[in-house]
């Protein structure tokens, strides 16, 4: 009878470690203090937060290690010309129409432009689409002019255009933020 309970301990103990191990593996690296935008200058379309003068906005050089189905927050997101994306896409240069099917990874996840251009898969809502990688979703660095003086990303977001959206058959009611899993394509 011990042996198995100490058997049952030793699981639970490595278990605990791993996930310890795991979640250590991307701590925050620091904070960024916000400032009030000048105005009109912070596009809140698609619900984008501004930065607010005092807010303190936590940043990230890592993501949470990729697996076959790594979970992660869907966002919405204009790659479009005016949209909410700010510049064009930092992989290609380009704007990219509502009606593709492109994301944005966070900084971890992006791995210094490795995944450009390449596809994902994402899964929610019961149903699976294949998107293209354009653009980072900077997690070190925010509240900027660069950055549309939106926060840094968490470290967990693939940012999607309206098509991925549409191809997880999520209601537009509903768009925004979900809970979702992705891999390499």
């Amino acid at each position: 009878m011990q042996k198995n309970l100490d058997l049952a301990f030793c699981r639970v103990w490595s278990s605990l470690t791993n996930t310890a191990t795991r979640l250590q593996s991307c701590n925050p690296s620091g904070k960024i203090r916000g400032e009030n935008p000048p105005p009109g200058q912070c596009n809140q379309e698609n619900d984008s937060d501004c930065c607010k003068a005092g807010d303190y906005y936590t940043t990230y050089t890592c993501s949470p290690p990729v697996s076959g189905t790594t979970k992660a927050v869907l966002t919405l997101n204009s790659f479009q010309k005016g949209g909410d994306g700010g510049g064009p896409s930092e992989c290609d240069g380009k704007y990219h129409s509502d009606e593709t099917p492109v994301v944005a990874l966070s900084t971890g996840w992006y791995s210094g432009g490795s995944r450009c251009l390449n596809n994902v898969v994402i899964s929610a809502n019961g149903r699976t689409v294949t998107a293209m990688v354009v653009d980072e979703c900077d997690s070190t660095m925010g509240c900027d002019e660069d950055h549309d003086y939106q926060p840094p990303c968490p470290n967990n977001i693939v940012d999607a255009s309206k098509a991925v959206w549409k191809a997880l058959g999520v209601p537009e009611n509903n768009w925004g933020d979900l809970d979702i899993t992705w891999s390499d394509a």
